[in-house]
């Protein structure tokens, strides 16, 4: 899947899509136009500015002063807020879709937050770093040491994600807390989405990041 596919535009707007990230990318082509969302650790917004030029109506929740800072500077509805202990205060199915893009593994209680966002959204949209990467297990076994890639940069004394998990993990979580997932996508170390009928255990040694369409089991749509 080229970017192109995942957002069919041309000339100057070919080349401003081409400026996002490439899972940002495939995180607005999940969600349906004109739906109500909620982007949960959405960082300085640039996610859901995607979202906005698409019709989206986003909205916004950051732990960081300084992101709700620059998202406010960018005219973007966000809040103040912790995934850990706020989300409970959102109200049953008050959003379409409900986001947790690259925060998951920096939550404290990850089950109880993805409990929480198939509670407040119809859907949840899931992407976290796959602490099964190949390249994480090799500096594990040759080099003795937590890994350390151009996704993951921080030392472990001085990281903010404390629950890391793999693919396998998340999809095992998945299954326990009775999640259905409706589309997965696992991308490689130069951000293109490996072929779609891979058995899970080339995903979790290959996929450097996976991304989950996610809803209750059951839910309709």
């Amino acid at each position: 899947m080229s970017l192109q596919q995942v957002l069919p535009l041309n000339g100057a707007a070919a080349r401003e899509v081409l400026a996002y990230r490439p899972d940002h990318l495939l995180i607005a082509e999940m969600v349906d136009r004109g739906s109500k969302v909620l982007d949960v650790g959405c960082g300085d917004g640039d996610l859901l500015q995607l979202l906005e030029s698409r019709g989206i109506d986003g909205r916004g929740i950051e732990l960081s002063r300084e992101g709700v800072n620059h998202c406010v500077a960018k005219g973007l509805a966000v809040v103040q807020g912790d995934a850990d202990t706020d989300l409970s205060n959102y109200p049953d199915d008050a959003f379409d879709y409900v986001i947790l893009s690259q925060t998951l593994q920096a939550t404290r209680r990850p089950k109880a937050v993805l409990e929480n966002l198939l509670r407040i959204g119809r859907r949840a949209i899931v992407t976290f770093p796959n602490f099964g990467f190949w390249r994480m297990r090799l500096q594990l076994l040759i080099g003795g040491h937590m890994p350390r890639t151009e996704n993951l940069p921080a030392t472990w004394y001085d990281t903010p994600n404390i629950h890391f998990c793999t693919i396998k993990d998340f999809v095992q979580l998945c299954d326990e807390i009775n999640v259905k997932m409706e589309r997965a996508v696992a991308l490689d170390s130069y951000a293109r989405p490996l072929r779609f009928n891979m058995p899970w255990w080339f995903w979790n040694m290959f996929g450097e990041q996976g991304i989950f369409l996610l809803s209750r089991a059951g839910k309709a749509r």
